[in-house]
């Protein structure tokens, strides 16, 4: 009789994950008895997490024809109890639907009041019942299954490395620490998983960090970081690891617009280290672009590294669009302030004479960032050029 129902069962048991979760209940035999509970076990080692545990005492007719006197849930844990089970002997059946997946024995004695019945179709005599047809099938889910979960586990650890690594990249940044070691375990990340843009990116910012670093030695060390070979490939390796993860973020079906947007800007930020800053420029308007909401931070972003690479006009563009975008960013004006006074030149009475837009930025910088380190630099610029500060200025509208 059992060979008849187990060609079918391993069809079932790989569903399980998406059958609805009942909440076990007995339907059955309420009065006085044992409380038999247990644990059911597919074959592929998960819970079985839904169908009916059926106990009867008629033992010699067919399973149709049998009439059952306790009846209950499993849960979604593959766990069941039957409250009220009476002395006797039984057959006890898994079922699913329609469909018997396996029976047990038992025997209830009148001085029992609680025993345990477990399933576990993993065991040898139950595999060996199987169907070859079945059989296969189990193998070929196990195979999957063992595929995904190792799949899962080097996510988990990627996950790790990826905490680990940010958390010594905050640590490191203000004094420019060594972080060869994040370097190195990035790299395994990315051979590992070369496929994921966030791998890309936060390697990337390892060794754009790592040649800050290189840099900072070098000037530390009264040496030129622009003669440096180890300075140069930690950038340009850096420039070459955001272009893979702008190339991988691009290419997702659904883009991660501020991932995206991330990628452009370090990107921009690497262009500028190499000297390449019509690239950072360009880099820099495509993080813009790709995230509008944040377009203020990646155009002052821009304005920025263009200002510390001493390349003022540029600066000074940058800082007209970080200003467009956002009228409050007080480091914009700040920066074309500062790109615009270069070009002061004297009157014929002698008088330093700005160029127009220039006295306008540093009073509006005043304005919105009065305890600004920068502000006394700002003050003492403006005194030169015999202004008055103003902390009151405002833009008028364009």
């Amino acid at each position: 009789m059992m060979e008849a129902y187990k060609s079918s069962l391993f069809a079932k048991v790989t569903s399980l994950a998406g059958m609805a979760i009942l909440l076990a209940a007995p339907a059955f035999a309420q009065g006085p008895g044992a409380t038999v509970q247990g644990h059911v076990t597919n074959p592929a080692g998960q819970n079985f997490a839904s169908g009916d545990v059926k106990f009867t005492k008629d033992k010699t007719t067919l399973f149709k024809d049998e009439k059952f006197v306790n009846v209950t849930h499993l849960d979604g844990d593959g766990n069941y109890k039957a409250v009220g089970v009476a002395p006797g002997n039984y057959f006890v059946y898994v079922v699913q639907g329609d469909k018997v997946t396996d029976r047990l024995e038992l025997t209830v004695k009148s001085s029992d009041t609680e025993l345990t019945l477990n399933d576990d179709m993993t065991r040898e005599e139950y595999i060996k019942s199987m169907t070859p047809e079945a059989k296969k099938e189990l193998e070929e889910y196990k195979k999957k299954n063992a595929e995904v979960m190792s799949a899962n586990q080097v996510i988990t650890r990627l996950n790790a490395t990826l905490k680990t690594v940010r958390a010594d990249l905050a640590a490191a940044a203000a004094n420019k620490d060594d972080v060869s070691k994040d370097v190195a375990s990035m790299k395994q990340a990315v051979d590992a998983k070369a496929d994921v843009g966030l791998l890309w990116l936060t390697y990337g910012d390892t060794l754009q960090a790592q040649g800050n670093h290189l840099k900072a030695e070098d000037k530390k060390a009264g040496k030129s970081p622009l003669t440096d070979d180890e300075v140069t490939k930690s950038y340009t390796d850096a420039v070459d690891a955001y272009k893979k993860a702008v190339a991988l973020d691009s290419a997702s079906a659904k883009p991660n617009v501020a991932g995206l947007a991330a990628d452009y800007n370090q990107l921009g930020n690497a262009f500028t280290q190499v000297g390449k800053s019509d690239d950072a420029t360009a880099a820099f308007d495509n993080a813009a672009k790709t995230d509008p909401s944040k377009a203020g931070m990646y155009y002052k972003n821009e304005a920025a590294v263009l200002y510390n690479a001493g390349q003022m006009d540029a600066a000074g563009v940058a800082a007209d669009k970080a200003i467009a975008a956002d009228p409050e960013a007080a480091d914009a004006y700040f920066i074309k302030g500062q790109a615009l006074v270069t070009k002061t030149v004297p009157d014929k009475s002698g008088k330093l004479v700005a160029p127009a837009g220039c006295v306008e930025a540093y009073q509006k910088f005043l304005s919105l960032a009065p305890n600004d380190p920068k502000v006394a630099q700002v003050k003492e610029v403006l005194a030169s050029l015999g202004e008055k500060v103003d902390t009151r200025y405002k833009a008028g509208k364009k």
